[in-house]
């Protein structure tokens, strides 16, 4: 008495011998394409943080040049007094 039929167990096997392969080639590259966006993620993300490191460092050293000029003048005058106090004394 048997319970299954020979030919079902053939087609069976072989659907599953075609079958498994491609799942695993799908499924292999859907982690691929995965990976792949998010290292572009990444990438946009270090680009937008260089740029905004870019930007920040643009404005300090404009603010270090007006610092600069301003300690200039005030040198300037701070010596300006000091002839003018040598002159009273």
């Amino acid at each position: 008495m048997t319970f299954y039929d020979p030919d079902a167990v053939v087609w069976t096997l072989g659907s599953l011998v075609l079958i498994v392969p491609v799942l695993i080639v799908a499924i292999r590259q859907s982690g691929a394409t995965a990976r792949a966006k998010a290292q572009l993620a990444r990438e946009q993300e270090y680009q937008r943080l260089t740029e905004l490191s870019v930007t920040a460092q643009e404005l300090t050293d404009q603010k270090l040049g007006e610092i600069a000029a301003q300690l200039t003048d005030i040198s300037a005058r701070v010596a300006s007094v000091e002839r003018s106090l040598k002159e009273i004394e």
